[in-house]
């Protein structure tokens, strides 16, 4: 049997590209592995957990979407969906709630890290968070989930809850597992952290063009300190030349050592180097564009496919839980 993974990012905003070397370029290399069932969504129902402009939210959803097919993930190969198209998610996520004590949650770190983010703005729905996402998983029975390792107090949470729910009403909950691709870790260009939507300034977009690139890579903080350790800034600077221009790594780290680094010429060339690298993707998605019933299409099609296993799961619960 085919061995089932679920992934998705949250539609705060475009693709980026933290998403596209950190996820994405997994996601594609699952899914033409024919050992692998590949769901990827967009995470839209997750994005409405924290502070959201409802335009903005109805905008980035489409765009995320587009963006999964420009970097080619492909309907025929993968289930592509939104995640607020299954409501079966939202109610495994209650059916969960009632074997997850309050005290495990407000423990997990990364609810802690988003009450100091947004402390005038935590609901239910934060806490909540890691149930729906276990739910997200578990409805598709998947066992493999290609994120980062920052997820891994929430895959703990989607394990116990397989656990309890396997032990309490005889489910066949697999306990799902982190799965690591072959991603890259993209820094910040703030110089602190990974890239990420929700941070300005931290990130480049897989639309960006020429001169949005080059402004945003001449942002990297590049000071020096005495005694010429590399700073934050200059780290990253040094990460995005040896993910873009390896063989003239070497050059410039030379260049800086002897203290005759010109930053505008390394920043330059990481420049041109990212945005020749997204020219591909930009030209797909240009023409994806043009057809709006092609992507009206495999929406549709997408939420058809994950709602019939969905629905599925949802019945044998039900019947474990005494509901029917």
């Amino acid at each position: 049997m085919k061995k089932r993974v679920l992934s998705g990012i949250r539609a705060t905003g475009r693709l980026h590209l933290g998403n596209y070397l950190g996820a994405i370029k997994g996601f594609i290399e699952l899914q033409n592995n024919p050992d692998y069932e590949t769901l990827y969504m967009v995470a839209d129902v997750h994005s409405i957990t924290t502070p959201y402009d409802v335009k903005k939210l109805k905008t980035n959803r489409r765009d995320v979407f587009i963006d999964y097919l420009a970097t080619g993930l492909k309907p025929e190969k993968s289930i592509i969906f939104y995640q607020s198209d299954i409501p079966e998610h939202l109610e495994l996520a209650f059916y969960f709630s009632t074997i997850l004590p309050v005290a495990r949650m407000l423990h997990l770190p990364t609810y802690k890290d988003k009450v100091k983010q947004y402390p005038k703005n935590v609901s239910m729905a934060l806490l909540n968070y890691p149930v729906l996402q276990a739910a997200d998983i578990l409805i598709y029975k998947a066992s493999l989930v290609p994120v980062g390792i920052d997820q891994e107090p929430h895959l703990e949470v989607a394990r116990e809850v397989a656990r309890k729910m396997n032990q309490t009403y005889g489910t066949d909950f697999p306990e799902p597992v982190r799965f690591a691709t072959s991603g890259e870790y993209i820094p910040s260009l703030t110089g602190e952290g990974k890239m990420a939507k929700t941070i300005e300034g931290s990130y480049i977009n897989l639309t960006d063009s020429y001169e949005e690139i080059k402004k945003k890579i001449r942002s990297i903080p590049t000071q020096t300190t005495a005694g010429g350790e590399m700073t934050s800034g200059v780290k990253t600077l040094f990460t995005f030349a040896e993910l873009f221009i390896p063989k003239k790594v070497a050059g410039f780290k030379k260049s800086y050592q002897d203290k005759s680094l010109q930053f505008v010429q390394l920043k330059d060339t990481i420049t041109e180097a990212i945005y020749k690298e997204l020219q591909p993707f930009q030209k797909r998605r240009a023409e994806i564009v043009k057809n709006q019933k092609y992507i009206d299409e495999v929406i549709s099609v997408g939420a058809s496919r994950a709602r019939k296993i969905a629905k599925q799961t949802i019945k044998e619960v039900k019947e474990k839980m005494g509901l029917t």
